[in-house]
């Protein structure tokens, strides 16, 4: 499990390290809200630990704008002394899955990221992932468009399938590199190479174009549309 903890009290970051890197797992961490944001949002975790009482943005914040601006749904369990039941609702009404009140046992959390890991998958990813006229199987591998067959390289499809997953919302470079070469990236930029072999075969045959490139941000998989309304918004 790859697992974000965004806490300010180093001794409750140093606990959770301790117990949970003993368990072979792989944490990161962030001392305060924006930090926090900024992991969580271009780094593919397995679920966050999210503090309610943060420095420069509160957890509450940083929970709104992972699921609405970001489309993240990465499972997310809210740490706080906050015990009131209209405070775990706010926390809940936020998008988080759980919500553990501290003092708490490091056991306990355990279990609790076992179990909404487990809802995840439950839950599933959708099998056919469809963007205006494109389609992937995931069971398949199989992609097309206007119903006709695209031929992708590996690279291509693993590209494919996060930009489809995301959209219409962007995805910058560092997960895209992450998601083909993990935490070792190739010399070069290799990612704008497979970009374009991507491009050519998805757009390339088409009018109407899918694949956004966003300077120094990364890309973004939509309807001409749906990215100039977002551009109109985000400049408006």
């Amino acid at each position: 499990m790859r697992l974000l903890v965004i806490e300010d009290n180093r001794n409750v970051v140093a606990n959770l390290f301790e117990y949970f890197e003993a368990r072979g797992h792989v944490l990161d961490a962030a001392p305060d809200g924006i930090t926090g944001l900024h992991l969580a949002s271009t780094q593919p975790y397995d679920a966050v630990v999210l503090d309610w009482m943060l420095p420069r943005m509160d957890g509450k914040e940083v929970l709104r704008s992972l699921r609405e601006e970001h489309n993240n749904p990465v499972p997310v369990i809210m740490l706080t002394a906050r015990d009131e039941l209209p405070d775990k609702i706010a926390g809940f009404r936020a998008g988080a899955d759980d919500y553990l009140t501290k003092p708490f046992a490091l056991p306990e959390l355990e279990v609790r990221l076992e179990a909404v890991l487990a809802r995840a998958a439950g839950r599933g990813r959708a099998r056919v992932l469809e963007v205006a006229d494109l389609r992937l199987d995931l069971d398949t591998l199989e992609a097309s468009r206007g119903g006709r067959r695209l031929h992708l390289y590996p690279a291509c499809r693993k590209l494919l399938e996060t930009l489809m997953q995301a959209s219409p919302a962007a995805v910058t470079r560092e997960r895209l590199e992450y998601v083909l070469w993990g935490d070792s990236p190739p010399e070069g930029d290799m990612l704008r190479s497979h970009i374009y072999d991507l491009r050519r075969s998805m757009d390339g045959p088409f009018p109407t174009k899918l694949l956004h490139t966003l300077p120094r941000v990364g890309y973004r998989l939509a309807r001409t549309s749906d990215a100039d309304a977002d551009d109109r918004a985000a400049t408006g």
